[in-house]
Order: structure tokens, then C-alpha cells, then sequence
């Protein structure tokens, strides 16, 4: 697997395809993801160090989370208009330049306002990092692979709230986001001596574009797949972005630990990376997408009536966290792969829908549990609804592929 190996063409008849290495794709999405998880344990020493509230520091997430959601609908079409390439490296001197910024915020807003415009460049590598990996593969091969490549990128996530706990600790908050601007130059002079350009080079004009979008957003079937992907995926960010208060504060353990906790949650969501990519092919995508989800229903609305019953604790909410993220691995990969193979002709710009619809979601579900003098009851009622959101949004789209099969 070999830059610049040329393959049988999948998505395209006209030119051969060009598959990147998933070690590339997956540093390249880090990129997105990273720079929220390894925030999260900081936020009680930044909230103290700027003089914040609470519910300020988690904008910070939300924000965030915002930011991804508006670069990936924008990097999406311009990608197929420009290419992935020089999109993707725009995107990386974004994230460079803000993470530069965001250490040296001088207060909160402004750092609010620096981890909108990291997010943004961070966006580019998540869409584009899947848009890569669909225009060298149909749908079967690039479920396994978008399974692969997550158990690769979540990694990151898993060990981002261990260094940025480690880093807090030691040279202070401010740190992390040093770290950050290092790793985008790492990942800017990766792609720009190893990434080869994957697109057709058919550009879309700004007609062309929106027509696309009307016509995903028209399809039953992408949207049940993109609203249900949101929400039995970055739904688990509401989780995230109260975990700090919710251990420290509520279970009052020490900030240290926070990151552990985190790190043990992302592992449910590699292993169900891991067994999404070793059931692909052998089990219905369908299957694996509704009873994944199912999966992590039962554990969010299990972590709720823990909470309401006054027996949350340590061991109970971590458990229960890491089999909702166990279900949402094994969902994600179904759910992206099938949303993008409703038109594979403008998988740049289903991608960049996709992930927009997602991060939107993730948005609002963070936002959401910061409502509340509760954060583990607001989270894990957040979660829990997101769920019963998630397995009606995935009927909905089974439903509109049926038809159109039978009618074809």
C-alpha cells in the first residue's frame, strides 16, 4: 500500500485512483479530533487561570465542536472544485496559526474565539481524510477501511487526555496548544511530501454544489444516516466536555485522574473500530449499524437511572461509557460508509454534509449538558436521547433504501 500505487478504479472509469497509506489519512484526521480531547483535562486549570465560569470553559468545547461542523461543510465541495490536496494543506496552516493564538489568549473569549478558527483548520483533515479514502474504494472496501483508518485515528483521542493531563500538570495549560501547533507542522510537511492529489479533477461550479447538497439533503436515506450517525456517535462529547465536573466535582476525584477515565472511554471506542472492521463483509452494514446503536442506548439510559437513583460512581460511569462507545466504533464506520454511498459521484461533498451534520450534533448535545447545576444527570440524559434519535433516524434511511432498491 505503497503513495502513488495506482489501483483499479472504483469510484471513477476515467483515471486510474490513487490509494494513500491509512497511517497518512489517520495523522491527517488527528488533526480535527486531537485538539478537543486534549484540552478537555485542562479545563479546570484554565477556567481558574482566566478567571472563568464553568459554563464558559465548556464553550470552549462547544465552540469547538461548532468550528469542526462549518470547515467540513465548506472543505467538502471545495475539494471536489479544487482538489483534496491544496484544500487539505490550507486547512493545516489554519490550524497551525490558531493554535499559536490560543496559547496566548489573554482571556476567555479569546480563547473561545481561537478554538472556533483551530477547529475550523482542523475540519479540513477530518472530511478530507474520509473523502481520500472513499475515492479509491467502493462501499464494502471502504467500510473496512474507514474502520481501519478509526481504529488508527482514535488512538489519538485515547491518549490525548493522558498528555493533556501530563502537560497541565507540568508546564501549565497553554502548553497543549504549543504541542498542537507542533503537531499540525509535522502533519503539514507530511502532506505536503507524501499526499498525491485522489480526486477525479471534476470541478463543480457554485450551481453545481448546492445542487448537490439539495439533493443529499432531500434524500431520506442520507439524512437518517448523517442526523443518526451525529447522534450515536458526537454525541458521546456531552459526555467529554462534563467529564472534568463531573469527577472532580461530583465523584471528587483528582484532576489527574480525569484523563484516565477519558482514555479508558476512547478504548471502547477502538475496540468497536475494531470489531466494525472485523465483522465488514461478513455481517449486514445494516445490522452492525442498529444493534451497535442499540448497544449504546441500553448503557446511556442504564448511566441515567444510576444517576437518579444517587449510585453514580467511578466505576459505574466509566463502565457504562465505554459500552456506549463500544456501540457508537461499531456504528460510525456503517453509518459513514453508507451515508457517502447514497451518491458516490460527490463524495467530497457527502463527506463534508456528513461530517457537518455530525460535528452540528456533537455541538448541540455538548452545549446542552452544560444545562443544569447536574452535569452527569444533564449528560447522561443528553446521551440517552440521542440514542432513541439515532435508531429512529437509522429506520428512516433503511426504509428509503428499501424503496429505492424496489423501485429500481
Amino acid at each position: 500500500m505503497s503513495t502513488g500505487t495506482p489501483v483499479p478504479a472504483a469510484a471513477s472509469c476515467t483515471s486510474p485512483i490513487v490509494r494513500v497509506p491509512l497511517w497518512l489519512l489517520a495523522l491527517i484526521t488527528f488533526s480535527g479530533t486531537l485538539a478537543m480531547h486534549v484540552f478537555v483535562p485542562a479545563l479546570p486549570e484554565a477556567k481558574t487561570d482566566l478567571a472563568a465560569s464553568a459554563a464558559s470553559m465548556q464553550l470552549t468545547i462547544s465552540f469547538y465542536i461548532f468550528g469542526l461542523a462549518i470547515g467540513q461543510l465548506i472543505y467538502g465541495p471545495v475539494s471536489d472544485h479544487l482538489g483534496r490536496r491544496p484544500v487539505l494543506i490550507f486547512g493545516l496552516v489554519i490550524y497551525v496559526a490558531a493554535s499559536i493564538m490560543a496559547a496566548f489568549a489573554p482571556n476567555v473569549h479569546a480563547l473561545i474565539a481561537t478554538r472556533l478558527l483551530q477547529a475550523f483548520g482542523g475540519g479540513a483533515g477530518l472530511v478530507l481524510g474520509r473523502a481520500i479514502v472513499r475515492d479509491g474504494s467502493a462501499t464494502s472496501d471502504a467500510t473496512k477501511r474507514l474502520a481501519i483508518m478509526n481504529l488508527m485515528v482514535v488512538l489519538g483521542p485515547g491518549l490525548a487526555p493522558l498528555v493533556g493531563t501530563a502537560l497541565a500538570t507540568t508546564t501549565g495549560w497553554r502548553s497543549i496548544f504549543i504541542a498542537l501547533c507542533m503537531f499540525g507542522l509535522i502533519n503539514l510537511l507530511l502532506t505536503w511530501r507524501l499526499l498525491p492529489e485522489t480526486s477525479s479533477g471534476k470541478g463543480h461550479d457554485t450551481r453545481t454544489v448546492l445542487r448537490n447538497y439539495r439533493q443529499l439533503v432531500g434524500s431520506r436515506a442520507f439524512l437518517g444516516y448523517a442526523v443518526g450517525g451525529g447522534c450515536a456517535t458526537t454525541s458521546m462529547y456531552a459526555f467529554v466536555g462534563a467529564a472534568p465536573f463531573i469527577f472532580v466535582g461530583q465523584l471528587h476525584r483528582p484532576i489527574q485522574e480525569v484523563g484516565v477515565y477519558l482514555a479508558i472511554n476512547i478504548i471502547g471506542l477502538w475496540l468497536g473500530s475494531l470489531t466494525a472492521s472485523r465483522l465488514a463483509g461478513r455481517v449486514p452494514i445494516n445490522r452492525m449499524l442498529v444493534q451497535g446503536n442499540l448497544l449504546s442506548v441500553l448503557a446511556a439510559i442504564a448511566l441515567l437511572f444510576i444517576v437518579i437513583a444517587g449510585l453514580l460512581s467511578v466505576t459505574s460511569t466509566v463502565l457504562l461509557m465505554m459500552a456506549f462507545t463500544f456501540g457508537a466504533g461499531l456504528a460510525s464506520p456503517a453509518a459513514l460508509a453508507e451515508a457517502m454511498s447514497v451518491n458516490p459521484m460527490v463524495a467530497g461533498s457527502a463527506s463534508g454534509l456528513y461530517g457537518f451534520v455530525q460535528m452540528a450534533v456533537g455541538a448541540i448535545c455538548t452545549s446542552l449538558a452544560g444545562i443544569g447545576p447536574n452535569p452527569a444527570l444533564s449528560s447522561a440524559f443528553v446521551l440517552s436521547v440521542a440514542g432513541v434519535l439515532a435508531q429512529a433516524s437509522f429506520s428512516m434511511a433503511l426504509r428509503a433504501r428499501r424503496r429505492t432498491i424496489n423501485s429500481t
